[in-house]
């Protein structure tokens, strides 16, 4: 069933959140939650963003909604979600797109879409090295999305400003009542189904139904996004527009991360070779180095799917000479020695590449973003034991929005904002089914039901958390019409997981995601 590894690929897709995976799981009596948590709160400022040159004046509002169960307990407040919206100022929003943005994790905070992509104020990092610690600079997004869509950042349940609420008036039952509330939102499903909720009644409460509405996931976002999209369009009656996929996994079947424990399946590693390839050629570790990146790309990726996937599917049939003509391969698409992919049976996991492309230098690449890369905390380990992207960057981050809520928004005072939610006992079922974590199916089906909806996919060259050739292949193997096929448009960075973490691939983000809702909003006389 692979509960483990699965577990550590899914908690680890955004920012490793290596913190979350070394708490113990354990749930403390919760008290009686505030009266703050059980009503919708609200603040409102107003501000100016200049988007590529254009002034854009915008109403924010920061503030919660709480979620509620169903039939029976339909009054029974379960969630409180946090929200920061900004509604561009015009004469008439109701049909000005709007666009629900948020994190992967699971259980993350949407602290890196909202200041490092789209929001109107944009934290500055280094491009592929530590940002050094405070005072960081906060500056204008010139790449804000709020020139095309009204934005609106959501926390997922139990991160940032959200919170879990157990409110049963007997306090010694409010611990029984939490741990029934982790099990019902912290799953596949139960955080589909919390964010189809929180939107139903957003859209309500800002008079947004006639809207155009897109959704935009990060990482375990796009998971979300596919089973969210097939709960709005079949279980609330809400047509999409659009949905934005960055960074994608949809079939975990497809993850370099710990391939190694499902014997068998060597799909992984045909699919994260160009983003090794990749890597090595940003590095210059190439035994012959390549003119431009794009072409020797598609090089790798016909190697992938063809020598190299048929060598590994013959397993231990593979004879000597053929295992030895494709390592040495191998060894040119990837900079790794022969003898160290011969030792690997020619199958090397996400780790195991981070760790060992400059392990000369003892220095271990970057898992989120390869271009990144820091000393390694153990040179002679197997597998890399952290992620320097993540450490070079979330200080800054975090930092930023910790004071920009406060004192631009004026949301959260007297409160902790969590970066990660604690979901350790995350169920990663599916409609009920065990195993690898696929919705393939629900976009698929979202697809058929609205067959105008359209999807746009985006990845980095250098993301190592979600290879954007995994990405390329699970699009092509939706379970879709072929006519379908036709509704999904794509592109690729020269960045990593966080694409917008580079600047001019921000500005292109920017400028394909503006483009696409242009194209998809219905509205005539733009």
């Amino acid at each position: 069933m692979r509960k483990l590894p699965l577990a550590f690929a899914l908690a680890a897709l955004l920012l490793g959140n290596a913190a979350a995976a070394d708490k113990k799981d354990k749930t403390p009596e919760e008290p009686k939650p505030e009266a703050a948590l059980l009503h919708p709160q609200a603040s409102t400022s107003e501000g100016s963003v200049s988007v590529e040159g254009k002034h854009i004046a915008y109403k924010a509002v920061a503030g919660t909604i709480v979620l509620h169960g169903k039939g029976d307990k339909e009054n029974e407040p379960t969630v409180s979600m946090f929200y920061a919206a900004y509604f561009k100022k015009v004469d008439d929003a109701s049909r000005r797109p709007i666009t629900f943005i948020y994190n992967g994790g699971p259980g993350s905070a949407t602290v890196w879409l909202h200041m490092g992509a789209f929001g109107p104020r944009r934290v500055v990092t280094k491009d592929d090295s530590h940002t050094p610690a405070a005072p960081y600079q906060l500056v204008n997004n010139d790449y804000s999305l709020l020139d095309a869509s009204d934005l609106v950042f959501i926390d997922a349940p139990g991160a940032g400003f959200s919170r879990l609420i157990a409110n049963d008036p007997d306090a010694s039952k409010r611990a029984d009542q939490m741990k029934d509330r982790r099990k019902e939102i912290y799953s596949v499903d139960g955080d589909g189904r919390a964010f189809a909720q929180f939107i139903v009644q957003f859209l309500s409460r800002y008079g947004r139904w006639n809207s155009p509405k897109y959704l935009f996931g990060e990482s375990y976002g796009t998971t979300r996004s596919a089973v969210l999209a097939n709960d709005l369009e079949n279980e609330n009656s809400v047509d999409l527009n659009g949905v934005i996929l960055l960074s994608q996994i949809l079939n975990f079947d497809t993850s370099i991360d710990g391939p190694d424990q499902n014997p068998g399946v060597d799909l992984p590693y045909e699919l994260a070779l160009p983003t090794f390839a990749a890597t090595a050629y940003y590095h210059h570790k190439l035994p012959q180095q390549p003119a431009a990146l794009e072409p020797f790309l598609q090089e790798v990726e016909q190697f992938a799917l063809g020598d190299y996937a048929q060598a590994l599917m013959q397993g231990s049939r593979l004879d000597d000479a053929r295992k030895q003509a494709m390592a040495e391969k191998l060894h040119q698409y990837t900079g790794l020695p022969v003898a160290y992919l011969l030792k690997a049976d020619l199958r090397v996991t996400g780790g195991m590449f981070e760790h060992e492309l400059l392990a000369d230098n003892a220095d271990t690449t970057g898992r989120l973003d390869s271009r990144f890369a820091g000393p390694s905390l153990d040179p002679l380990s197997k597998e890399a034991q952290y992620d320097p992207q993540s450490s070079a960057i979330s200080a800054a981050y975090i930092a930023a929005f910790n004071d920009y809520v406060r004192k631009d928004l004026k949301f959260g005072q007297d409160q902790v904002y969590r970066e990660f939610a604690d979901v350790n006992d995350w169920d990663f079922k599916h409609d009920g089914h065990d195993g690898a974590v696929n919705v393939m199916p629900d976009l698929a089906k979202a697809m058929k039901t609205n067959p105008d909806l359209k999807v746009f996919l985006n990845g980095g060259y250098y993301d190592l958390a979600t290879p954007f050739y995994a990405a390329d292949y699970e699009m092509h193997h939706m379970p879709i019409q072929p006519a379908l096929m036709n509704n999904i448009s794509y592109a690729w960075y020269p960045s990593g997981h966080m694409v917008y973490a580079h600047e001019a691939s921000l500005k292109l983000l920017h400028d394909n995601v503006a483009r696409f809702i242009e194209q998809t909003d219905n509205v005539k006389g733009h």
